[in-house]
């Protein structure tokens, strides 16, 4: 008797968004089946996309080995999106407690960005579910996701009267009624989902604005990274500045600018396009370059140029994403069909040695230090085409499943290549 270390599901279109669930669904806590499932977006260039819900089609998937003729994964319920989404992610776990002023103890909210920001209400239903056995038609069974919330502000840039597209969002774990996005019109909005409104509006980059992350524990700070090159902190505690922690160096070999003042009033950068914070010790945030096979390791304490470059990857990188665990391991993947998983414990420094909370500010001071290359990963899959996306499962705990056979501890990531997922056991 093996345990499955991979899983897979093919969709019927092209996928970019996914997220794994965060927690299991509600009342289906003895279920180790509901703890495996994930939403995902499809990407094709027209206004006919789709989002989806993905669970395992039996859990004996993950224990038999001739359990083969079946798909791991079924779609539970899909529904139309318009355009692609840039970001889907699931509720916070925090989400499941949170006082929400209307929203049933039974359902599961999923965020995604485009055209707005968009709120939608998942609920399945837990007999159908328990019921549900191989081969039943996907789709069918009580599941329902419905549009709860569409958002999508009057912007603040001169000439832009309604919202321009939102390239991604950060869901607060702390206080899951949060949500900051950003967009290709420099700004980022921090939403109320629950009162349904914008609380503030800033012009957060010189260019557009590519991600943006909370920091962990936070209600007030979060980071944005933009094709302007810099990464930028905010506190919404006092909106009139900003801090720059880094920005990307100039590209080498720039043409002298032409006549044009317009080319020449915006010196070339090379942008940055996703931002992550370490969640074990969030002093530590990753971060790519367009084009950049390097994943640059940022310390807040030491703004200006990385700690660390990770250098592993052959083609661009489109990806990254740190697990759950007290020393997480760092995810990448990217063009040259590679998923790279990274260990940084031992290169970052022990988090007690410099206690620092989210409401400490962003200033701490720390020694410079010398930028440390590392070029060997931990783990290395090549996929069988280039890697989109990718998204980790929370730590799931060891199963037991109804033919007695037992699944180890562990957390799975999942990438996402054209239209097929692989979901992998780390």
């Amino acid at each position: 008797m093996t345990q499955a270390t991979m899983l897979q599901y093919e969709a019927p279109w092209p996928v970019y968004a996914i997220d794994w669930c965060k927690t299991t669904a509600p009342g289906q806590q003895v279920r180790p089946r509901s703890a495996l499932r994930f939403a995902i977006g499809s990407h094709t260039e027209d206004f006919r996309n789709r989002i989806a819900i993905v669970g395992l089609q039996d859990e004996r998937v993950l224990v038999e080995d001739d359990y083969t003729e079946y798909p791991d994964f079924v779609t539970l319920v899909e529904t139309q999106h318009g355009y692609p989404a840039t970001c889907l992610q699931w509720q916070p776990s925090a989400a499941a407690s949170h006082a929400w002023s209307s929203k049933a103890a039974t359902s599961e909210l999923l965020a995604t960005t485009g055209d707005s920001l968009r709120v939608w209400e998942y609920t399945s239903d837990g007999q159908s579910m328990a019921a549900s056995y191989v081969g039943r038609q996907p789709g069918g069974g009580g599941h329902r996701l419905a549009l709860k919330t569409s958002l999508a502000g009057q912007s603040k840039v001169q000439g832009q009267g309604t919202g321009a597209p939102i390239t991604s969002f950060s869901w607060n774990e702390k206080s899951p009624n949060l949500i900051v996005t950003s967009s290709i019109d420099t700004t980022c909005t921090v939403w109320n989902i629950d009162t349904q409104s914008a609380i503030t509006q800033l012009i957060a980059h010189d260019r557009e604005v590519y991600d943006v992350a909370w920091l962990p524990g936070s209600t007030d700070i979060f980071v944005s990274v933009g094709a302007d090159g810099s990464l930028r902190a905010f506190d919404l505690r006092s909106l009139e500045h900003s801090t720059i922690l880094y920005e990307t160096p100039a590209p080498k070999n720039i043409p002298p600018p032409s006549a044009s003042p317009s080319s020449s009033a915006r010196p070339p950068t090379s942008p940055l396009l996703r931002i992550a914070f370490n969640p074990a010790d969030s002093n530590y945030m990753s971060t790519f370059h367009m084009d950049g096979s390097d994943i640059q390791i940022l310390d807040m304490r030491s703004p200006g140029q990385p700690v660390m470059e990770l250098k592993g990857h052959r083609a661009q990188v489109n990806a990254l994403g740190w697990g759950s665990t007290d020393s997480p391991l760092l995810a990448t993947a990217g063009d040259d069909c590679q998923l790279l998983l990274w260990d940084l414990a031992n290169y970052t420094r022990v988090p007690s040695a410099s206690p620092r909370n989210a409401s400490s500010g962003l200033s701490s001071p720390r020694p410079d230090a010398k930028k440390k290359v590392i070029t060997d990963p931990v783990m290395a899959y090549t996929g069988q085409s280039e890697i989109a996306n990718l998204a980790w499962s929370p730590q799931m705990p060891g199963m037991t499943l109804s033919t007695g056979h037992s699944t180890a501890p562990g957390e799975w990531i999942a990438i996402v290549m054209g239209k097929s997922i692989k979901a992998l056991k780390v």
